[in-house]
């Protein structure tokens, strides 16, 4: 007697940017400088999506500025947006918070992932102690203070963050869903549990095998989606492929620094090079060169 049929769960590049509508909530994993899934937010920015509310990572990446810059995101929930040593501050993200183009959910780490907990849990909310006292409940007002019933102590309630979908870029995963980091992913791990609905793009497509040969490395388990995508967080760093491409994103970032101080023709420049004008990942990694990428996989 043989038992349940697994399914395949792969999908293209433009399948999974269809499951992408005006207005949704969406993640988007990585963390700083390494592992964001670039080619669904390049992908965004190329199809015209407007107006969503973006859940980042605790520590967000230029992925956020750029879909800042490009008029895809309406908010942002994140602790921050930098380029680590390369920039304190993504220029999009300053310029827009400075001048309420955009909201910006208001939140330090332990709030962030206290959001998403809730939601993983299937709660409203859950309590939280750091921020009492401080401004931020001003700041954000779906932060709300309660009193403990038990001890009369001050707390925050934090809502649940639940993202209508999570994009996440993973360094293996199978044609069934089961991914794994390279490291350790908790960000990740964290917005897959919150999320409806979880997609990840993945360096390598491994057989079954693979995953089960060392399966307390599955960081992902059952993604409902997988998209074959090597080099698909460049220009970030890829963990266990390949380094960040600092010299792609200083050109990002001084185009952006112009368009905060009113010259967006380098930024135009940019997304027609990089973003616009390729029309599917290969295409925008001939762009990118086969020598510079060699280049960033040189450990040395």
């Amino acid at each position: 007697m043989s038992g349940p049929r697994r399914t395949s769960v792969l999908m293209t590049e433009d399948e999974a940017l269809d499951l992408v509508r005006d207005g949704m909530t969406v993640a988007i994993g990585g963390f700083n400088t390494a592992a964001h899934p670039m080619m669904i937010v390049r992908g965004l920015v190329r199809r015209g999506i407007r107006g969503l509310r973006v859940i980042g990572s605790a520590i967000s990446g230029l992925d956020l500025d750029l879909l800042i810059g490009a008029g895809v995101a309406d908010e942002v929930v994140t602790s921050s947006v930098t380029g680590e040593a390369l920039v304190s501050i993504g220029p999009f993200f300053r310029h827009a918070a400075e001048s309420g183009a955009i909201r910006v959910w208001e939140c330090d780490e332990g709030i962030f992932y206290a959001g998403l907990r809730a939601a993983g849990q299937g709660l409203p909310f859950l309590p939280w102690k750091a921020g009492i006292g401080t401004s931020i409940p001003e700041l954000n007002p779906q932060l709300k203070v309660f009193n403990d019933p038990f001890t009369g102590e001050e707390l925050l309630a934090v809502p649940a963050l639940r993202p209508d979908i999570a994009f996440l870029h993973v360094a293996r995963a199978d044609r069934y869903g089961l991914a794994q980091h390279e490291g350790s992913g908790f960000g990740d791990r964290a917005l897959f549990r919150a999320a409806a609905r979880t997609i990840v793009t993945t360096e390598r497509l491994v057989p079954n095998e693979h995953i089960r040969a060392d399966p307390a490395k599955t960081s992902i388990p059952y993604a409902d989606g997988v998209v074959r995508a090597p080099w698909g967080a460049h220009p970030f760093s890829s963990p266990g492929h390949h380094l960040v491409d600092e010299a792609h994103l200083n050109e990002y970032i001084q185009a952006a620094e112009a368009a905060r101080k009113g010259d967006r023709s380098a930024f135009e420049a940019y997304l027609e090079r990089y973003v616009l004008g390729p029309q599917s990942l290969l295409e925008y990694l001939e762009v990118i060169g086969l020598r510079r990428l060699h280049e960033l996989e040189e450990w040395a």
